[in-house]
């Protein structure tokens, strides 16, 4: 089993490729790159599939981040994962979509965090994505969805001591910076069957889409 990861919903864009084999432990080579999204996406694809000694055509699963978090990394992402599974004829490819929250959560239970924390992501406008996670040496279990919230609500959780984890986190004084990562994402990518077609990944944007109404050019003579 071959899956590619592509991880670009953060400042930290990441790609990833999963080897497992049987009962061994799955080996993964990861690809990271910082800064303003650019158009190296295929050049961190055929490095990691170089560093993993893997072809494109042995790809099964391709990962996406869905977010949240920065929408033209993660659409650029999608139209990767599309072209992909567009390009690839009689070959059959497998995508899944997996939220960059809960690859969040993993990592900082992987990283030994324990009890109750929140992982917060900025949405803007004064406003957090934010999701609530109990971790335990065995689980990490998610007790409150991802939903919108007010930073005064978060400064309200702050005061009664609760840590935060995310790539956002680093502002809040129980805060723990994480950045989503593709190896992470290929890991949780791993056993699972939810596959769907390329025009249904979406990010994850929990706010509604708005129209607004222009008004029409008035000319004058």
């Amino acid at each position: 089993m071959k899956i590619l990861a592509l991880e670009f919903s953060s400042a930290q864009r990441s790609v990833a490729v999963l080897q497992s084999c049987g009962p061994k432990p799955a080996h993964v080579n990861e690809v990271v790159e910082s800064g303003p999204v650019g158009g190296n996406v295929l050049g961190m694809i055929d490095a990691a599939l170089n560093g993993a000694s893997a072809q494109r055509e042995q790809i099964e699963i391709l990962a996406i981040g869905l977010g949240p978090g920065s929408y033209s990394g993660i659409r650029r992402a999608i139209a990767v994962a599309q072209g992909w599974q567009l390009g690839c004829g009689h070959q059959k490819i497998n995508l899944l979509g997996i939220s960059s929250v809960d690859c969040l959560a993993t990592q900082a239970h992987q990283s030994g965090l324990r009890g109750h924390f929140n992982v917060v992501i900025d949405a803007q406008r004064g406003e957090f994505y934010i999701a609530t996670y109990e971790s335990t040496p065995n689980e990490c279990l998610e007790i409150q969805p991802l939903r919108l919230a007010a930073l005064e609500e978060l400064h309200e959780k702050e005061g009664k001591g609760e840590s935060f984890v995310g790539p956002d986190a680093a502002r809040f004084r129980a805060g723990h910076l994480f950045f989503p990562g593709a190896a992470t994402l290929a890991r949780l990518a791993l056993g699972r069957s939810d596959f769907v077609a390329g025009e249904k990944l979406e990010p994850i944007y929990l706010r509604e889409t708005q129209f607004v109404k222009t008004q029409p050019i008035r000319k004058f003579a």
